[in-house]
């Protein structure tokens, strides 16, 4: 009996092992497979995954600059809109700061003992009346105690206060205060004094007065904030025995230093 002689499946493909086999194709032709080529592109850039650190890093700045740009957006905004109140404020009221005026000075005592073997003294009493003015029909000023002080030619010759008050819309206050000081004066300070006493028209005197206060305003108010009165023009003289001396008040000017801040609606 005869083997049946096997043959090979002409639709399949012989692939190569390594070891010298061909591949062939299913053609049954016997030619080998050719092998497409994998070209290399130096310039390609290789693909690396981002992290999930970098990823978070990422997105953190992302919402730290939306957080700092609507920052800068609401203070932008407030500031125009208090910019627009206080221009509106300023068109319907047109606020004034408040006027002081030195109406009489009365100078009790102004001894200036000097000795060889001591420090010069100086010991002085004054008698200080002002007006206080508002003259705004919408706004009050409500001030803090006074803290008053004397010079003549940068030298302090007398201290003083004044009571806290409350200055009304379109009104005047009358204000007095003591004046009085008792001080071991240097050279500087010496020198500088006689050359005040010993001038015709009489010793400079320059008042300065510091306090606080505070503005409203309708539904308006604001903080408390600084304020410098300073009036100068005054000529003062040595009283002669136990009369005072009555200074000359009539070129004196009083200037005031206000710094008004944010306003703030009243609760």
């Amino acid at each position: 009996m005869t083997e049946p002689t096997s043959k090979p499946n002409v639709n399949g493909a012989i692939n190569g092992n390594g070891n010298g086999a061909a591949t062939t194709n299913g053609n049954g032709n016997g030619n080998p497979v050719p092998v497409k080529a994998q070209l290399y592109n130096p310039n390609r850039q290789v693909y690396r995954p981002q992290s999930q650190y970098n990823r978070r890093r990422r997105s953190n700045r992302s919402l730290c600059c939306c957080c700092c740009f609507w920052t800068i957006l609401t203070v932008l905004a407030a500031a125009l809109l208090v910019a627009i109140v206080g221009a509106a404020v300023y068109v319907l009221y047109h606020p004034h700061q408040p006027e002081f005026s030195i109406t009489n000075l009365r100078i009790a005592k102004m001894n200036l003992k000097t000795s060889t073997d001591s420090p010069s003294h100086l010991t002085t009493l004054f008698n200080l009346t002002l007006i206080a003015k508002n003259p705004n029909n919408h706004l009050v000023f409500f001030y803090e105690p006074f803290t008053v002080t004397a010079f003549s030619d940068s030298v302090q010759i007398g201290n003083g206060s004044l009571p806290a008050f409350d200055s009304g819309k379109n009104n005047q206050t009358s204000l007095r205060s003591v004046l009085s000081d008792s001080q071991d004066l240097d050279t500087d300070s010496l020198t500088s004094l006689r050359s005040g006493l010993k001038k015709k028209k009489g010793f400079p005197v320059v008042i300065q007065m510091d306090t606080k206060v505070r503005m409203k305003m309708e539904w308006l108010k604001s903080k408390k904030v600084g304020i410098r009165v300073t009036c100068e023009g005054i000529r003062g003289t040595v009283p002669a025995g136990k009369s005072p001396a009555v200074a000359s008040v009539i070129n004196s000017e009083c200037k005031v230093d206000l710094r008004i801040k944010i306003w703030k609606f009243s609760v």
